[in-house]
């Protein structure tokens, strides 16, 4: 299926590795020009020169998507973005009782406050040039409780309630705001959550990954690659119809018939 979305410019924010990279990847083979951004300047670079492959304009940004600076740098590189995917990393996995005050802020700010910031300094010029897809990475935890990882939970579903009125006053622009929530998917951040269970339940990080994995009806982690593709997919030209949505990607381990 063509997407409709050759020459359409996208700013994909930590996307150096992992989700972000799955989406930035599935972009630029539907020929989006890309702007991607991440912490690591050897990654970064190494991911933007395996993206140019397929023949599309990529511009690296490096740094923090949650400081002012680095968000400035991404609009100085694309003023006029047809297209944002929200992402960025997550607290660390921690009891509860260990959060002090600075470190709630923290976590409000990279999961809820900077993709507002983004959304905030982009939507409108969407709407002006009628046509905008604005994809935030949240997580199943918005639906399902993951112990441990209590404030990234809270901080996305701050963001999914905060967006979700003004994801339905733009899309009459033909701008859409839909959330992808992601399960259990073969990245960095999982193998980190599988090393602090292992720890916590007394076994290795071998034997906690093949627990998890039979617990998940798919049988498997997913990969970056098919979340891209249903990023991509949201991004399309034929999802204009589609706003104010959550979509879990997780091979079944919601546990739903609504």
């Amino acid at each position: 299926m063509d997407l409709g979305l050759k020459g359409r410019k996208a700013i994909v924010c930590a996307s150096s590795r992992g989700l972000g990279r799955g989406c930035a990847e599935a972009l630029a083979r539907e020929g989006v020009d890309l702007t991607i951004n991440g912490r690591n300047e050897a990654t970064t670079d190494q991911t933007a020169e395996q993206l140019r492959a397929h023949g599309v304009n990529v511009q690296v940004v490096l740094g923090d998507v949650s400081l002012k600076a680095t968000q400035d740098a991404l609009l100085d590189a694309c003023p006029e973005p047809d297209i944002l995917v929200n992402n960025n990393g997550g607290p660390p996995l921690r009891d509860f009782r260990e959060l002090d005050r600075q470190a709630l802020l923290e976590g409000v700010t990279q999961n809820m406050v900077t993709p507002i910031e983004m959304i905030q300094r982009t939507v409108d010029g969407m709407a002006e040039r009628g046509f905008g897809r604005i994809v935030n990475i949240t997580s199943l935890s918005v639906y399902q409780p993951i112990l441990g990882l209590d404030l990234s939970s809270g901080a996305r579903a701050g963001l999914t309630a905060f967006l979700a009125g003004i994801a339905r006053s733009v899309a009459a622009r033909n701008v859409t705001i839909n959330n992808l929530l992601p399960g259990k998917f073969d990245t960095d951040r999982i193998r980190q959550t599988i090393a602090f269970a292992a720890e916590k339940n007394g076994v290795s990080a071998e034997e906690e990954a093949t627990r998890q994995e039979q617990l998940i009806p798919a049988g498997r982690l997913g990969s970056p690659h098919e979340f891209g593709a249903t990023c991509a997919f949201l991004c399309s030209a034929h999802a204009g119809y589609m706003t104010g949505r959550n979509i879990l990607l997780d091979g079944g381990v919601y546990s739903s018939a609504f």
